[in-house]
């Protein structure tokens, strides 16, 4: 018997391919309300048939806080779960069950598992925690990009983590972030203290290749006094390291991988973005200590992004080719069948295979 009355909620914009595979699976909902902010397919005919009731909005400015503000005054009052997707996700089957079972009455969110991107067979790629289930009056979305809940309850914040809430995003190639950058400039002028500005304007720079910029922008980050998030501390400090390896400058780019291993030496991912610096100027010692040190972390993070290169077979790989580049051909031989374990139909990792083989038995 269901205990909560669910309402899933979203903006769109031109996602008529996308509707009847989100509908499929928002089904599970009471209530499905769109907000569309001027498709001019057939986007919103559809949604209407396959029973979604839709909203028109313009929002000019555009701002993502704004659309989804307007979106979510389109709930309904008398929703108790507010679950805010995008046209491009896709639940996995009874997630509707996992949220009656983990919610409580005094619940304010809900966070639970989110594969941002998909590998060819269907494995996560990059995964993380997401937050986008909430009570009806307790949140506002803020930030003209990146946008995110805040709290603006009366009582205590109460979140719970969903299990066996999984979430899938299966994004549009040819959409585009041409707004991502003038937006994130916008929200760094408006809240220059904000620390969660800051590392997105930054990232954002490394994303465009601007280097100094990134630098400039993500050390400013580390100093504010907000900047407490330890994770997201080394992810700014893996940027960095990145952006000074795009300037050629291995010693910065080295020394800002340590420091990002001290700030959180129990993730993968910085030891293993150096360790693929490493094999790019063939500094094979520092290869092999990077991957290695890195598959001695088993478990991925709960509360921070966990990249698909960091858990699939590149770590191994990495080892592989280092300790064949050493000479160590028997724990070579032994990474590459790792390797390949992980993805059994890659031509390289059989070929390199094949390869450290004839080293090792001879």
């Amino acid at each position: 018997m269901k205990k909560y009355r669910i309402c899933v909620y979203a903006i769109c914009k031109n996602e008529e391919k996308f509707v009847d595979r989100w509908m499929d699976s928002m089904g599970e909902a009471d209530v499905v309300v769109v907000t569309d902010t001027g498709s001019t397919d057939g986007t919103v005919e559809k949604l209407r048939e396959r029973g979604a009731v839709v909203y028109t909005e313009e929002v000019k400015p555009w701002r993502f806080d704004v659309a989804r503000n307007l979106s979510l005054d389109h709930v309904p009052e008398d929703a108790d779960v507010c679950v805010c997707t995008d046209l491009d996700e896709v639940f996995t089957k009874g997630w509707r069950d996992c949220v009656e079972k983990a919610w409580q009455p005094d619940t304010s969110m809900g966070k639970y598992l989110y594969n941002w991107s998909l590998k060819e067979d269907g494995t996560p790629d990059v995964q993380f925690s997401y937050f986008k289930i909430h009570d009806r009056h307790s949140y506002k979305w803020a930030y003209p990009v990146h946008e995110c809940l805040k709290y603006v309850g009366t009582g205590p914040e109460k979140i719970i983590y969903i299990t066996g809430m999984e979430l899938n995003h299966y994004p549009d190639a040819g959409k585009s972030r041409g707004s991502y950058l003038p937006l994130l400039e916008l929200a760094a002028k408006e809240t220059p203290q904000d620390d969660r500005v800051a590392y997105y304007l930054g990232r954002e720079y490394m994303y465009k290749g601007m280097w100094k910029e990134c630098i400039a922008e993500l050390k400013r980050h580390l100093a504010l006094p907000s900047s407490i998030w330890k994770e997201e501390r080394c992810a700014s400090m893996r940027w960095i390291a990145k952006s000074y390896f795009g300037l050629s400058d291995l010693t910065e780019a080295f020394g800002w991988y340590c420091r990002a291993i001290a700030e959180v030496p129990y993730m993968r991912e910085p030891y293993v973005e150096c360790a693929q610096m490493a094999y790019r100027t063939s500094n094979w010692p520092m290869a092999y200590y990077m991957a290695t040190e890195a598959l001695k972390i088993k478990q991925k993070s709960m509360v921070y992004v966990n990249m698909g290169y960091a858990w699939d077979y590149t770590p191994d790989d990495l080892c592989a080719i280092a300790c064949y580049r050493l000479g160590m051909y028997g724990e070579s031989l032994a990474h590459a069948e790792a390797a390949l374990a992980f993805s059994p139909k890659d031509e390289r990792l059989k070929n390199n295979l094949r390869l450290i083989e004839l080293k090792a038995n001879h």
